[in-house]
């Protein structure tokens, strides 16, 4: 009897309660209209950055993504890379973020050349302020665009190869 209630405790602690706090498939993120969150978190470099700071340099781009170095990951990020020119001609600032720690951002952003910040949401602070949904932890591929600290265009079925291109007409049609 005692060994049935300590495994029923293990599992509680260990698979129930972890999986209720990532399962949050019902969240509804961030709207247009709403101010984005001007949180502060670790870069890849381990560095802090608050995004607040980085909002008042003018739009910027925050991108989420599951996780570094995979197929669906890479194409979004790689999307911005190539079109990282175009996107800064246009006042652009790029932030990706996922729940990896500084050390995977920083292999993936080494190994792909990625010329732009990327967060290390490890803990989730920016994914839950943002309200992204997530699917067993880690963030939904979702985008968002701000001006002056203000979400102006959301895209929540971010398509990874046509990222940057949807980014800049998103920021053109606000003219």
């Amino acid at each position: 009897m005692i060994f049935l209630m300590l495994v029923l405790l293990k599992i509680i602690l260990f698979i129930i309660l972890p999986m209720s706090s990532y399962a949050n498939e019902d969240t509804v993120p961030l709207t247009v209209g709403e101010n984005a969150p001007g949180i502060a978190t670790i870069t890849e470099t381990g560095d802090t950055l608050k995004l607040s700071e980085v909002y008042s340099e003018g739009p910027t781009l925050v991108y989420f993504y599951p996780k570094a170095d995979t197929p669906g990951c890479t194409a979004q990020s790689c999307n911005l890379r190539d079109a990282y020119e175009k996107l800064l001609a246009a006042g652009i600032r790029v932030i990706g973020v996922s729940s990896d720690t500084p050390e995977e951002q920083k292999a993936f952003k080494d190994k792909f050349q990625l010329p732009f910040t990327l967060l290390a949401d490890h803990e989730g602070k920016v994914i839950e302020a943002f309200r992204v949904p997530r699917n067993n932890g880690k963030a939904k591929r979702q985008t968002f665009l701000i001006l002056g600290g203000i979400v102006v265009w959301r895209d929540l079925e971010a398509q990874p190869v046509t990222q940057a291109q949807d980014a800049l007409a998103a920021l053109i049609s606000l003219d």
